[in-house]
């Protein structure tokens, strides 16, 4: 049907015209003589008001039940109450009806009720919003690096590797629930693969192929973790944003990675304003400052013995223990970033045995070229390193972590061919959007969240 989208009536390009809209009914209230309600279609973060005379459509708040889909033929014209836009109704058609037992009747619910009805909660203003500016985000990605000259490159999403060489991915077969191998025979020799395939958790060592043939690639899409952590952090799906550059050690991709940052923080300023002003509103007091102190100052940097050392004598309790060569947990990172530097910072040269094989190792024996982007909030939301050039260190690397060499060896070869420095990182989608928006749980950034012992359509 031919309908003119909201977003161009609240621009007041159609002001004075004659125009039908289609979209379902948020709010609706009634006088004596009037009737009013509040319709959105998507195009717009904001809906319009549909003003009724009841003198022509007396039976129409019957009609106008909350998350009722109707069509709308009225004229545009000023507010006469409020800055913008309304619609005067001539004629309103009911597409699809809303019963009483629609469930979201009322103005605010909570975020835990909400997870339960995946499929209604993108019509609150919430998720409205969430979606708009992970739309915008996504295309922001895409924009960023095509104006810096990177090759996009979509990377397998079955794998027969282990990035991250951790175990936790995602079994993909079709041999039956059960099934037993002959006696002396592989166990995947009849699988479909023939050998043991699963969800790639990253594009990052395909990537480095395609770097070291391009110069600058990225990878943007669905990774998968089998990770049994239930925080509002992780999720089992989740999209990464993962940019591998020839002849760039660890400063300069510290520097790619600020620079996409930013990037992406001052386009969501420009392009997503009426959305983050929600958020600032609702979900985090000074969220708009906060982004535009961001994008305005120099991220720290970090050694990580440095901060081990900053850890200990900070005036706080942790739950988890401090000690050099032990991961930082994200009660660590958050300190770091919100209350010792009070800004993004990227801490660097990890120990080697806490990170992945595939990270330069220092000349110190003990620490690898590597950084995680802490920002205030969140905690970490970038791993970045630069990656092993040197053949023999990374298959002594790979043999330390007890990893089969086989399935490593077109990885390996790239350090035998014109071997160069390479550096890359990976952001989730999903942390930037909560640092973004000020939505702390992850869940609440995924049309349909994948976590543990937690999958519905």
């Amino acid at each position: 049907m031919k309908r003119t989208e909201i977003k161009d009536i609240l621009s007041g390009s159609k002001l004075n015209e004659e125009v039908t809209i289609c979209g379902w009914v948020r709010t609706s209230r009634e006088s004596k003589t009037m009737a009013f309600a509040e319709v959105g279609d998507g195009s717009a973060f904001s809906p319009v008001q549909i003003v009724i005379d009841k003198a022509h459509m007396p039976d129409i708040i019957d009609i106008l039940k909350v998350g009722a889909a109707i069509r709308v033929k009225g004229t545009v014209v000023k507010s006469e109450i409020k800055e913008g836009y309304e619609i005067n109704a001539a004629e309103i058609t009911l597409l699809g009806e809303s019963p009483s037992d629609y469930p979201l009747q009322k103005k605010r619910h909570t975020l835990e009720f909400l997870r339960t009805m995946p499929h209604l909660r993108l019509r609150t203003n919430t998720f409205n919003a969430v979606f708009r500016v992970r739309s915008k985000i996504s295309y922001a990605v895409h924009d960023y690096f095509r104006k810096n000259g990177y090759i996009y490159v979509h990377t397998p999403i079955i794998t027969s590797s282990d990035c991250e060489g951790a175990g936790e991915i995602f079994r993909v077969t079709t041999l039956p629930p059960g099934y037993e191998a002959p006696e002396g025979e592989d166990y995947y020799k009849e699988d479909f693969f023939g050998k043991k395939a699963g969800l790639t958790v990253s594009g990052q060592l395909e990537g480095e192929a395609a770097a070291l043939a391009f110069g600058k690639i990225y990878t943007f899409g669905p990774t998968f973790r089998a990770e049994n952590s239930n925080t509002p952090r992780h999720a089992a799906e989740f999209w990464q944003i993962e940019p591998e550059v020839a002849f760039a050690e660890l400063p300069d991709i510290i520097e790619i990675a600020e620079d996409m940052i930013k990037s992406l923080i001052n386009y969501a300023l420009e392009n997503c304003r009426p959305e983050l002003e929600f958020f600032e509103k609702h979900y985090e007091s000074g969220l708009i400052s906060k982004l535009e102190k961001v994008v305005s100052e120099s991220f720290a940097v970090v050694d990580y013995t440095e901060a081990i050392e900053l850890l200990k004598k900070a005036d706080a309790e942790f739950k988890y223990p401090v000690e050099w060569g032990l991961d930082l947990q994200t009660e660590h990172e958050r300190y770091i970033a919100e209350t010792i530097c009070n800004r993004p910072v990227f801490v660097t040269n990890y120990p080697k045995h806490i990170k992945s094989f595939y990270m330069k190792q220092n000349d110190d024996g003990r620490t690898v070229a590597a950084t995680d982007l802490l920002v205030p909030g969140v905690g970490e939301i970038i791993g970045c390193s630069e990656r092993e050039n040197d053949y023999d260190k990374l298959l002594s690397a790979i043999r330390a972590k007890g990893m089969n060499e086989e399935d490593y060896k077109s990885y390996l070869e790239l350090r035998k061919f014109g071997s160069a420095p390479h550096s890359g990182f990976g952001l989730g989608l999903e942390r930037f959007l909560m640092y973004i928006t000020g939505v702390s749980n992850i869940r609440d950034v995924q049309l349909y969240p994948r976590t543990p012992k937690e999958i519905r359509i």
